[in-house]
């Protein structure tokens, strides 16, 4: 299932950026080239930020504990397009907007903007938890502390979907659909949290005394 599943799943997720190749070399991107790719790479990185999450609950609904080296390929997937989706702001702002290419023409405008300020915090968590997806770096860290920096996704997905809803402002259904499926997987987490909390947290049985 292994050698099947994962192959499909790596050219499942890197099919948008080869559509999106496709469409920059035949003018398939409309007529705000630059606009359509930061919402096709917004979008993505959502996605499949969003789909990483839910491996962890099926995987222990289902039991099929292979799905557990699916997370981290889509993790990085999923920060591969934050990148692009940046890296198109960026350019835009830099060179297409006439601002000069000026780091402080960056800062300026990220702080200026709620949308994108929250959107930048979004990108920027995510960066630790792409350059220690590796096995080596689990290693480094160790099993507990390498689960507790990459709980910090959560926070990324949370402000990336309101990056998406404060960008979309009217015609908010497709930010909504990331909340709410966003707002499952972190109830499920937190559920699961609390079960282990008060298991833990519940006095062992006297043994009874057959003496």
């Amino acid at each position: 299932m292994r050698r099947v599943v994962k192959p499909a799943v790596f050219l499942a997720a890197g099919a948008p950026f080869t559509f999106l190749v496709r469409d920059i070399f035949t003018d398939g991107l409309g007529a705000n080239p630059i606009e359509e790719i930061t919402h096709r790479t917004g979008f993505w990185t959502l996605t499949l930020l969003t789909t990483s999450l839910s491996i962890t609950p099926i995987r222990t609904l289902s039991r099929l504990n292979a799905l557990i080296h699916l997370r981290r390929m889509l993790g990085v997937y999923a920060f591969f397009y934050a990148a692009l989706h940046f890296t198109t702001y960026a350019l835009d702002r830099a060179v297409f907007s006439g601002l000069g290419i000026t780091i402080g023409a960056l800062v300026e405008d990220i702080a200026e903007r709620p949308y994108i300020t929250v959107g930048f915090t979004a990108f920027v968590l995510l960066i630790p938890m792409a350059i220690t997806s590796t096995k080596g770096w689990v290693r480094r860290l160790g099993g507990k502390r390498w689960q507790r920096l990459h709980r910090v996704v959560y926070v990324s997905a949370v402000a990336g979907v309101v990056h998406f809803w404060w960008l979309v402002k009217a015609d908010t259904r497709r930010p909504m659909i990331f909340a709410v499926v966003l707002a499952v997987f972190l109830g499920y987490r937190l559920g699961a949290w609390w079960g282990k909390r008060s298991g833990s947290a519940q006095p062992a049985p006297t043994p009874v005394n057959t003496g």
